[in-house]
């Protein structure tokens, strides 16, 4: 503190006080030190010289006084509300954000009582893949649309197979990129059409958008086993760009044959993923121990391997041929989809 500042408003103060009553006693030094310390230099000499006006001088003290502690309790409030918003380190080097909107993730444990690393996906959505379904099963095409739709998948496989050759991880990464779009693209018009006829979707809304996650999950588990080049980022780029606007072109304007394609789509992803675990079995591919994230998604063993990721995966490719060949097939009898039951949870 500056002891010249510090007599100047000692000075003022016992000089206004005297002025009107000369009986008053000199104002307790605790005061003084708080008006200095709470106001800045130039403040203070304000306060100076408005206590040289005398009554009104000592009005407008006493409210710089009060403007002084709502500024302190400010301060106190806001550095409150920062340490609310303090970041914590975890255990891993996480980074966890208590929201000063009082949002915040409460704490996740495995069965066993161990932490939940993920935050992509949560214990209650993960599931065991059902090994038991049809891979065989083949929609035969009878009608134009349908055998449309099987040529067109037919004529993308080939510039696939030129590219990728036998590289199976990669190839199953690329595919992965393009198969969690219908799901997504269906279920957003369908969610758009709920809203302007402000109707129900009988739960293919759900079913749809739980179709592109799962897929998204299986090109998440792809990543940790595949690292992608640089070219594969900007033709996935390329890839996704021209395949969203044109599916959704399409399915706005026949469903029917959206679904279709996608029927197709899987069947061709299961042939493929059928050659990846050839390849695995004949030693071209390595069996490398199962990625973390995909043994707790699917609820494999601790000592899963590759080969039980792609099985898993496979099947779960299986199903998703059933939902759009079975949704197809609901337009191809005149119905929508709201009219038949949507199989929420088919995995």
């Amino acid at each position: 503190m500056n002891p010249l500042l510090a007599r100047t408003v000692l000075r003022g103060l016992m000089g206004s006080r005297r002025r009107f009553n000369p009986n008053a006693s000199t104002p307790s030094p605790a005061v003084v030190a708080v008006a200095v310390i709470a106001r800045p230099f130039g403040e203070a000499a304000g306060v100076w010289r408005d206590q040289s006006l005398g009554f009104a001088g000592g009005a407008r003290w006493c409210r710089a006084m009060c403007m002084a502690a709502e500024t302190t309790t400010a301060v106190e409030e806001k550095k409150r509300k920062v340490s609310a918003v303090a970041q914590e380190k975890k255990d891993g080097g996480d980074v966890v954000i208590s929201s000063y909107w009082g949002v915040s993730r409460p704490k996740i444990t495995r069965e066993d009582g161990t932490e939940w690393p993920w935050k992509c996906f949560m214990p209650w959505e993960t599931y065991q893949a059902d090994l038991s379904i049809d891979l065989g099963r083949h929609h035969i095409p009878k009608t134009f649309l349908d055998k449309f739709a099987y040529r067109t998948v037919k004529i993308l496989r080939i510039p696939t197979d030129l590219f990728f050759q036998r590289r199976y991880g990669c190839r199953a990464m690329m595919l992965e990129t393009v198969a969690a779009v219908p799901g997504m693209v269906g279920g957003m018009l369908l969610h758009l059409r709920s809203l302007r006829k402000f109707e129900h979707s009988g739960g293919w809304i759900r079913t749809l958008l739980e179709e592109a996650e799962n897929e998204r999950m299986h090109l998440m588990t792809m990543v940790e086993l595949v690292k992608p080049k640089w070219y594969e980022r900007l033709l996935v780029l390329a890839v996704q760009g021209v395949f969203f606007n044109g599916f959704f072109v399409l399915y706005l304007l026949s469903p029917k044959l959206a679904h279709r394609i996608v029927g197709y789509l899987e069947e061709e992803a299961i042939h493929s993923y059928t050659e990846f675990l050839k390849d695995i079995d004949n030693g071209r591919i390595e069996n490398v121990p199962a990625p973390a994230i995909a043994i707790d998604y699917w609820r494999l063993p601790k000592d899963a391997m590759l080969r039980d990721v792609v099985t898993v995966i496979r099947a779960d490719e299986a199903h998703h041929r059933d939902v759009n060949h079975f949704a197809s097939d609901v337009h191809f009898h005149g119905k929508e989809l709201k009219e038949a039951p949507a199989p929420v949870g088919y995995h």
